[in-house]
């Protein structure tokens, strides 16, 4: 079998858990015996491909583009969702001008405003955000998602969630878990003889491994840590509020660690030193790093927004990403209890990425 992947046009100048995704569930394919080959153009070539693959609906400008010419080279597609919006962190949490706009229009309208901003300032305007503007956020959306012949979601809740949203009837889908290198992830690889001794400093940490931005909740995570812990952010902080981000810095003691984005390969050494790793979001569908750290045995802090449920059930410590004290309250339980193995089984087991592969073959056999 051989497969096509397309996605995002700035997948690799802007990575993020999509490209993971894509780059291992190629990967693991190839041990299944599927050629797969990797695209961001809007019309490739199509010779030879039993089928293409697309990824996150969030985008829906390009895929439209993408599914339209496989559907008229009579392709079959599949679509890995990664789908969900941030409308109550845009209503609840955003602040200033844009808070206000966003509870008066939809969330469709946001994301048709917000992406056609991105385009515009990343110098990526194509045939698919023109036909964007004409036609609408939810409507092409919409026109994807009926083009599809098997969905791959990374959970049922997010399946269920798109078919609400998009009014889907009869559709082929199979939950494709996301997943974690649990060779890279294993905490008996780390020794100390790995750890460096300017990192000790770390040692029973809370860390955090995901963008500095607002819907991350960075700022209420600095609030909620105050003095009482280490608290190591690891991630890129966000371009598009600098407001946001001198807030964070202006709040953050000498406690706090900004490290910028590391190596994914150094990142299990830093989940081995934390005692919690918190994940504070307004959306995840369920977060990379938050299974990487449970692989690691480290103790997570999360929210219920989003998919983090169908993962991680009662093994997870839950707060509120607008509320401090509950955050706060969550950290400290989660500080204070040992790690429960059970929720690291669960992940060997289920979440692995030879299982992904396996899932995600299955939807192809589906539909071919």
């Amino acid at each position: 079998m051989k497969v096509l992947f397309q996605s995002r046009s700035n997948l690799y100048s802007a990575p993020g858990g999509d490209t993971t995704q894509i780059e291992k569930t190629k990967e693991y394919l190839a041990k299944q015996g599927v050629e797969v080959d990797i695209s961001i153009e809007l019309e490739p070539d199509l010779t030879g491909y039993d089928l293409v693959h697309l990824f996150n609906l969030m985008d829906p400008q390009e895929l439209y583009m993408q599914i339209k010419h496989a559907k008229k080279h009579n392709k079959k597609v599949a679509l890995s969702t990664i789908y969900g919006l941030y409308t109550e962190f845009e209503r609840k949490a955003r602040g200033g001008f844009a808070q206000k706009v966003a509870n008066v229009l939809s969330p469709y309208t946001i994301n048709y405003i917000k992406t056609f901003l991105r385009h515009l300032k990343d110098g990526r305007m194509n045939k698919g955000v023109y036909y964007m503007l004409f036609r609408g956020y939810y409507r092409l959306a919409k026109k994807v998602t009926e083009d599809v012949d098997v969905f791959l979601p990374n959970s049922l809740s997010e399946m269920k969630r798109v078919a609400s949203e998009y009014k889907l009837e009869n559709y082929n889908y199979v939950v494709v878990p996301n997943a974690v290198d649990t060779k890279l992830f294993n905490p008996d690889t780390v020794t100390d003889d790995s750890i460096e001794e300017d990192m000790l400093k770390y040692k029973d940490c809370i860390l955090s491994v995901a963008r500095i931005e607002g819907r991350k909740s960075t700022l209420n995570l600095i609030k909620a840590v105050g003095d009482k812990y280490p608290l190591v952010l690891i991630g890129n902080e966000t371009k598009n509020d600098p407001a946001f981000t001198n807030a964070v810095h202006e709040t953050a003691g000498d406690n706090v660690y900004f490290t910028g984005p590391i190596p994914h390969d150094k990142l299990p050494i830093y989940y081995k030193l934390a005692k919690v790793h918190a994940l504070i979001s307004w959306m995840e569908t369920p977060g990379l790093s938050s299974l990487e750290a449970a692989a690691m045995e480290t103790n997570i802090v999360i929210t219920e927004k989003g998919d983090t449920r169908d993962y991680f059930e009662d093994y997870a410590y839950y707060c509120e990403p607008d509320d401090v004290e509950s955050i706060r309250s969550a950290i400290d339980t989660a500080y204070s209890k040992p790690f429960n193995h059970k929720l690291k089984d669960k992940i060997v087991k289920e979440y692995v990425w030879e299982e992904t592969a396996k899932k995600t073959l299955e939807g192809y056999k589906l539909i071919i």
